[in-house]
């Protein structure tokens, strides 16, 4: 069996403007292999292109140029089997508005070919671990947004897929069902082995269920790899100590040669920098600093997060990269 689940070549898609505007390059060139059984975070700010990627590997959106096979299929020439092997979660409300839940996700079953009896017994088993249950014969229009997220959350995963797309699958939900979700697809993968490749504002699920993590800005994919690797190789543990102003100096030097990197150097005395195995280095450089006769007032290492590896990779923090791109898209009449 083929370990590859897919497999992407210089896919690229551009999206026409108006007027004499370029046109609008939102992936460039994207290649990339996920293996089967995998679970790959792809993050980004807003506008980055992973949206119009996963529309583009689940058949929605055809590409301007490029090639892509998900599940051993070509996605422009095999669509048919492409839909049939995966689940998607888009951004936006997948139900029927007049349909109640439960009937929305039989006929959602039935859809993928499933017979009534085991599309009814499917849906009863999301209905309930998707904590449903209380709005279950509503209709699909009088629920609330979170409740509505839960809904498209059970249609993607009615057919239990063996790849699965999650655009921003969290994005709404309380704590509690956002437990409720993570819990249902670890025990997807666990059960089935499904795939899963999502895009998450959430970084810190991102950082403790995805084995792979792909980072996108502009258009193009400029990291991937183990958050774990992604925080050591480009962030590294913030290492902070804080000696008295007098000291700085010479302590700021000290350190700097225990670390073996550059250390910023406050006019308060304190002493920064950002290098990888901090926990392990900190302890050095305070036995070298007493050793000097550098009294210690105050020492944290602080471990990287994602946002530090997209800022180290981009100059900015992904929070920063939203609100930049949320700007941008106000000022051009609310479209991406």
């Amino acid at each position: 069996m083929n370990d590859t689940i897919i497999s992407t070549e210089n896919l690229t898609k551009r999206f026409a403007s108006k007027g004499k505007t370029p046109d609008v390059e939102a992936v460039r060139e994207l290649s990339i292999e996920v293996r089967r059984g995998e679970l790959v975070a792809f993050l980004g700010p807003n506008g980055a292109g992973k949206t119009t990627s996963l529309r583009m590997l689940t058949t929605l959106v055809p590409p301007t140029s490029g090639t892509a096979r998900v599940v051993g299929h070509d996605i422009i020439t095999e669509q048919p089997a492409v839909r049939a092997a995966i689940g998607y979660v888009g951004q936006g409300t997948s139900g029927s508005p007049a349909q109640r839940v439960r009937d929305e996700l039989v006929s959602q079953g039935r859809f993928y070919g499933m017979s009534r009896t085991a599309a009814a017994e499917r849906a009863e088993e999301l209905v309930a671990s998707l904590d449903i249950t209380g709005f279950a014969d509503q209709q699909v229009q009088n629920l609330s947004g979170g409740q509505k997220r839960r809904v498209d959350i059970a249609i993607g995963l009615m057919n239990s897929p063996t790849m699965l797309f999650l655009d921003e699958p969290s994005t709404g939900l309380d704590p509690q069902s956002r437990a409720n979700l993570w819990r249902h697809i670890l025990d997807l993968r666990t059960q089935h082995g499904t795939t899963v490749f999502l895009t998450t504002h959430y970084l810190e699920e991102a950082d403790r269920y995805a084995e792979r993590v792909m980072v996108m800005d502009s258009g193009q994919v400029i990291a991937d790899d183990t958050a774990r690797a992604l925080k050591t190789e480009l962030a590294g543990d913030a290492v902070t100590i804080r000696v008295a102003s007098e000291e700085r100096s010479r302590a700021g030097a000290v350190v700097g040669q225990v670390l073996q990197t550059e250390v910023t150097v406050s006019d308060d005395g304190t002493l920064t920098s950002a290098v990888p195995d901090g926990a392990r280095l900190l302890p050095l450089a305070l036995g070298r600093l007493a050793a000097e006769g550098l009294a210690v007032e105050a020492a944290t290492c602080v471990p990287p997060t994602l946002d530090d590896v997209f800022l180290a990779l981009t100059g900015r923090t992904l929070r920063e990269a939203h609100v930049e791109t949320d700007l941008a898209t106000a000022a051009q009449g609310g479209t991406r």
